[in-house]
């Protein structure tokens, strides 16, 4: 499909002359407008890849029509199009979310070029987009861009399309049942049913004849034939959600179900065969509890063809502010509570916290959060930590503690105080503009970016 382009400048021969080079150019569709009150009337009834706008023009002028794109059509980029020689002007336009800037009256080969990279950026920005909505719709409810969910994701598209065993390790709240899931969804079985299993909750002796189901006279009380969960997943996929609490008797049922493909329902003289595929969790150090001998060995090698472990949330802190949006928008719904935001001063405090119970443990205090706060804000002091009775704050020293640190430390300290509440201030400023932000303080941008890094301040969370 041509790129769209709309050309916004009051000066029609000027516009005019655009659409012709551009289209013989770019082989794309030019659409004219010569006000900031028409192209506002276009931008609401058409989609662009790109808007060329002359900052001086009357009515609406370049920078209002601008912060109107900016504010209803972020993803598109906007070539200012200014007077020779206002560099200034120019620069307030960087600032104030062009792309760039082309001085007027300019040659051909130089208005070609800068469209061209405009050109550019707009597709790279829809082609990231597209692969956002591509990774939404294969990983399900799994959130997350990190180096450490990137492998999570590479490997279940790496067994979904196979029927080999996986074991999911992780903490609790990793996300195991989720990870299970868009493993079924991605393989051949998605179309039959996923049966989740929490082993721990159903007693023992209970879980047999649930798993496997009963004959009528099995036991007491077994007044009919029952069919067991293997035989409700039959064709599908059965998720054996932390098996590392099961004991030694259903290790052993579970074993012939892995080696024979095949179940023996309680009360049952012969064996019936099943096509399911098995996916386990457990947040349980397998390998200790066979030393125990409180877990068979050989069900342990059976159950771990295919292992996925999940990172810890403190491990791949970035993804913290797009799941806590995540949490508070589906909430917000759930409590029938109007849409709230994060307060930037929370999400960094959220950033800098343990999360020992990881994304449940996040849920539950933005829960919390959306129920406490009054406004459309939730701010620090909705929230209160599982583990304490004050409100949620950063950890920072205080000057009794300092002094009982090495040097090093008690510098390291002060220096992580000093830059999250300096630097998170200049982004608060800013709206998360990094560059805006390096000027404001005089850094170059990447000086002011590995500050951050090292930090661990993400500009996100100020947007």
């Amino acid at each position: 499909m041509p790129a769209q382009i709309l050309v916004v400048d009051d000066e029609k021969d000027m516009t005019r002359l655009l659409k012709r080079t551009l289209e013989m150019e770019f082989n794309c569709q030019v659409t004219m407008a010569f006000s900031g009150e028409t192209a506002v009337n276009i931008l609401a009834r058409d989609s662009f890849d790109l808007m060329l706008c002359d900052i001086k023009m009357p009515g609406m002028d370049g920078f209002e029509l601008l912060k109107h794109a900016s504010t209803h059509y972020p993803d598109l980029t906007v070539l200012m199009i200014t007077a020779f020689g206002s560099i200034d002007v120019a620069i307030k336009a960087i600032k104030s979310g062009a792309y760039d800037f082309v001085s007027k009256p300019f040659e051909q080969d130089e208005i070609l070029f800068r469209v061209k990279k405009a050109l550019e950026r707009g597709g790279l920005i829809k082609e990231n987009k597209k692969l956002h909505r591509k990774k939404s719709a294969t990983f399900g409810k799994l959130i997350g861009e990190s180096p450490a969910m990137q492998e999570v994701y590479d490997k279940i598209s790496m067994v979904a399309q196979s029927d080999v065993t996986v074991l999911i390790t992780g903490e609790s709240g990793t996300g195991k049942d989720l990870t299970a899931q868009s493993i079924h969804a991605l393989s051949q079985r998605t179309k039959s049913k996923f049966v989740p299993v929490n082993c721990p909750t159903v007693p023992e002796s209970i879980l047999e004849s649930e798993l496997f189901g009963y004959k009528k006279g099995a036991f007491t009380n077994a007044m009919r034939d029952k069919s067991g969960l293997f035989q409700e997943a039959h064709g599908g996929t059965i998720f054996l959600d932390e098996i590392g609490d099961i004991g030694p008797t259903i290790q052993t049922k579970l074993l012939r179900v892995l080696q024979e493909k095949e179940i023996k329902p309680l009360g049952d003289t012969r064996s019936r065969k099943v096509d399911v595929r098995i996916v386990a969790s457990t947040n349980r150090d397998l390998a200790q509890k066979i030393e125990k001998g409180e877990f068979r060995e050989d069900f342990f090698y059976r159950l771990s063809v295919f292992t996925i472990t999940l990172p810890p949330l403190r491990d791949r802190i970035t993804d913290i502010p797009p799941i806590a949006r995540h949490l508070v928008s589906k909430h917000c719904k759930k409590l029938n509570k109007p849409e709230k935001k994060i307060d930037p001063a929370l999400m960094n405090l959220l950033l800098k916290q343990h999360w020992k119970g990881n994304v449940r443990e996040l849920e539950n205090m933005l829960i919390q959060g959306i129920l406490h706060s009054d406004g459309d804000i939730i701010s620090p002091a909705d929230m209160v930590l599982a583990d304490q009775k004050k409100p949620l704050q950063a950890t920072s020293p205080d000057a009794e503690n300092l002094f009982k640190l090495p040097y090093k430390e008690a510098k390291e300290a002060l220096l992580q105080q000093f830059n999250h509440n300096y630097i998170g201030t200049l982004l608060s400023l800013t709206g998360g503009n990094v560059t805006q932000a390096a000027r404001q303080c005089g850094l170059e941008r990447q000086a002011l970016q590995q500050i951050m890094k090292r930090f661990i301040i993400n500009a996100d969370t100020y947007r």
